[in-house]
């Protein structure tokens, strides 16, 4: 889509998530899932093998790299990216429906799928989870216990080049203490859900019946 082109404008926001690997992004996400049933998590399709305990359709729709790339010929992607020798995309119509329905999502994803998302959306709210240290993310790469040691030192390596993309988002949270990240993270949907555009959208009737200007 051209930048010059006019973007939808959904009663349901959208929210990114990015992190280097280890920075905790998943564990808070799932915490704010549960506090706020009515965000709706995007299931990313992704051609890596799953790990211990995830399952199809749940963490992520695991599908091979033919399918992957088919599916991305047929512009079924709102964006798509090859992160860590891995491919990953989330998927377009999905989204769109449930905006429109009002609804709320949330996407994990790296940056620069972000930057590919914020081409087709207006009002994004992107969040970058920073960990407190280089120190502390390796540390929780290694007591996670589902990379390689190869692995861990090639995320390790990438971590800075990912982090330096942090000025692209709206709003950042270093991860140092759980719960207060999770506050902090939480406070910020529910205040975006509260800015004046989005609350136009969603209650038009009631601020017309008040007077107020859209």
């Amino acid at each position: 889509m051209s930048n010059n082109a006019k973007k939808p404008v959904h009663a349901g926001r959208l929210f990114l998530v990015t992190a280097p690997s280890g920075a905790g992004k998943s564990s808070l996400v799932n915490a704010l899932l549960k506090l706020e049933p009515s965000l709706k998590l995007s299931i990313s399709h992704t051609t890596r093998q799953p790990r211990p305990g995830e399952e199809n359709g749940r963490e992520y729709h695991f599908v091979s790299e033919g399918e992957f790339l088919a599916m991305r010929e047929r512009d079924e992607f709102l964006e798509s990216a090859l992160v860590h020798g891995n491919y990953y995309g989330t998927s377009r119509l999905w989204i769109e429906n449930q905006m429109a329905q009002g609804n709320d999502v949330l996407l994990e994803i790296d940056w620069q799928g972000a930057r590919q998302v914020r081409q087709t959306f207006d009002g994004v709210i992107g969040i970058f989870i920073l960990p407190p240290s280089i120190e502390a993310l390796e540390w929780r790469l290694h007591h996670r216990g589902t990379d390689s040691e190869q692995t861990i030192t090639r995320r390790l390596l990438g971590a800075g080049a990912e982090m330096s993309h942090a000025p692209e988002f709206e709003y950042v949270i270093i991860n140092e203490d759980f719960d207060t990240a999770l506050f902090q993270m939480r406070s910020v949907i529910i205040a975006s859900r509260l800015a004046y555009q989005q609350q136009a959208v969603r209650h038009r009737e009631q601020m017309i019946g008040l007077g107020i200007p859209l």
